[in-house]
């Protein structure tokens, strides 16, 4: 399993702190003072210069940072077909130390059959790829199909639509086997679905809101881990698909917690991806054993143990230990190193400045040479 292959051992989750002159822009254009194509060209300046700052600290998968959009899944579920918009706000509940943060989403409904009018994120990824320097792999990263279940589950489908769920589940895989195909076809070979859900439903409180909204908690992984194999049953050579998964990343704050125990020997032993990429920042996240149910092999782990919602260093020693520590459940050549989630899920960012974003991921680099070479 060479190094070389993604996920690498240095490697990052995907999305970065957005620069003040790209926030003026987004603001300036929400207002009608510039147009979209002014936003763009914004955007693609310091789009080029991120990818640049990752190809010099030494990061061989370079992403956008997300810098074209408000929010990790949002954007991008809007596109779907079938799916519109409601004009409602969705409220979602986090938490950190000090206390409740509410973070506002954009609510949609699906009102009409599931399709794929055109590559969504593809104008994007082509220009990711037209800047990314040379030796780096540029890395895509969408939201995994379960999202748009999981937020709001059957009581944001339409009956007319969707009398079963059946159909639901195999058109939304559909959906993404097209938007798959579309993304290799431009080039894409490294691609990440992010998943809270299989990270959330450790949580028993979790569980019950799957429940609430229709779905079964206890077994709502074993559905999820269905619908990606449907949906990357036809995934093209050549190809590398992982999946992160944390437990809430909004302002430096989080809404589950609980270990991986709940899903792991579903979630490793059968779904069908090349790599895994788990949070591991902080005693929420529990310890390593669940890794035990990793198959040996070609898939590798990629421990999210430098954490994005604050700005204090980790330690060299320390992060070397915790590999050593998972290292007894998985074989050290199956692991990889790198932030436990982005650094901006949404536009609004984590609290660490773009300078302390650039310490971790130097540390990534840095700790991750050290130890496999």
């Amino acid at each position: 399993m060479p190094a070389s292959s993604a996920p690498f051992r240095a490697d990052h989750v995907g999305s970065l702190l957005r620069p003040p002159e790209l926030l003026q822009a987004r603001d300036a254009h929400r207002a009608g003072r510039i147009s979209a194509a002014e936003l763009r060209r914004v955007e693609d300046r310091a789009i080029a210069e991120a990818v640049n700052m990752q190809g010099e600290l030494g990061l061989t998968g370079v992403t956008d940072g997300e810098f074209r959009r408000g929010s990790w899944h949002m954007d991008f579920l809007h596109q779907i077909g079938g799916v519109a918009q409601t004009g409602q706000t969705l409220r979602v509940q986090f938490r950190n130390e000090a206390g409740p943060v509410e973070a506002a989403l954009g609510a949609f409904r699906v009102g009409g059959k599931l399709t794929l009018g055109k590559t969504i994120f593809g104008d994007d990824f082509a220009y990711l790829q037209s800047v990314a320097p040379p030796g780096t792999t540029p890395k895509l990263t969408i939201p995994s199909p379960s999202m748009l279940h999981y937020r709001g589950g059957r009581a944001v489908i339409d009956q007319a639509a969707y009398p079963e769920m059946d159909a639901f589940w195999h058109d939304l895989a559909e959906v993404y086997a097209k938007e798959i195909a579309g993304l290799h076809a431009l080039g894409c070979t490294y691609l990440q679905l992010d998943d809270t859900s299989l990270a959330y439903l450790n949580d028993p409180a979790q569980r019950a809101y799957v429940d609430t909204i229709g779905g079964d908690g206890a077994q709502q992984h074993l559905v999820n881990i269905r619908l990606i194999n449907q949906a990357l049953a036809s995934k093209p050579a050549g190809m590398t698909v992982c999946t992160h998964m944390c437990r809430g990343n909004f302002r430096s704050s989080w809404v589950a917690e609980g270990g991986y125990d709940h899903v792991a020997e579903a979630l490793f032993g059968e779904l069908n991806v090349d790599g895994f990429f788990l949070e591991y920042d902080d005693a929420r996240s529990g310890g390593f054993a669940p890794l035990r149910f990793v198959p040996e092999g070609p898939k590798k782990v990629v421990l999210g143990l430098v954490t994005t919602k604050r700005a204090a260093l980790e330690s060299k020693d320390e992060l070397k230990r915790r590999i050593d520590e998972a290292a007894k459940y998985v074989p050290l050549e199956q692991l990889c190193l790198s932030p436990q989630c982005g650094f901006s899920s949404t536009v609004e960012g984590n609290a660490l400045s773009i300078e302390e974003q650039k310490a971790k991921l130097r540390l990534v680099v840095d700790v991750a040479r050290e130890v496999w070479g």
